[in-house]
């Protein structure tokens, strides 16, 4: 594989057992090139920190595919609305909270507008049927704005550690394709 794969994680990490720490893994044990960028302070997220150490990581490694989960698909929505970025070939946005969410320690990355431009080749929204954070009509609206592909999962909540999603091969096979 000679993508350059960027994890970004969401609202308190993913650390090990979450999937995105286990696709790291799995990228590099067959040499592959990937960045799991840890976001400072992702327990109190600061939108100006992340977009500054996203914006870092991204004009550093260079990467061919980004994938986000949860509050990173946000911050990549900031980021494609002050056009500070460079197109990738291929964007996941796994599990994106609702553009509406009013939680306390997520208030300033809230309500936003989605971009007119994702600055990606390709791009899947991957969600659930029952996610807490995003109703199955907002994906769709979603989807539908963007303009994107999407892969709906019956049941698997926020597409986390907590849902189960350790190991995920899925994902594995679609950066590989």
């Amino acid at each position: 594989m000679r993508d350059r794969v960027l994890l970004l994680h969401g609202w308190g990490g993913s650390d090990f057992p979450h999937w995105q720490s286990w696709l790291a893994a799995e990228i590099a044990k067959d040499y592959g090139c990937v960045s799991f960028l840890k976001f400072s302070d992702f327990d109190f997220p600061k939108l100006d920190a992340w977009r500054e150490e996203v914006l870092k990581e991204l004009e550093t490694f260079k990467p061919t595919i980004v994938i986000c989960h949860s509050l990173a698909n946000t911050l990549w929505f900031h980021l494609c609305n002050d056009n500070a970025i460079k197109s990738v070939q291929q964007l996941f946005l796994v599990a994106p909270p609702s553009l509406e969410t009013n939680i306390e320690e997520l208030k300033e990355f809230f309500p936003l507008t989605l971009p007119t431009n994702i600055y990606a080749n390709k791009t899947t929204i991957v969600s659930s049927t029952n996610d807490p954070y995003l109703t199955q009509d907002e994906a769709k609206q979603m989807q539908k704005s963007l303009q994107v592909d999407m892969k709906i999962l019956t049941d698997a909540e926020h597409i986390n550690a907590d849902s189960g999603f350790g190991e995920w091969k899925w994902i594995l096979q679609e950066i590989k394709k």
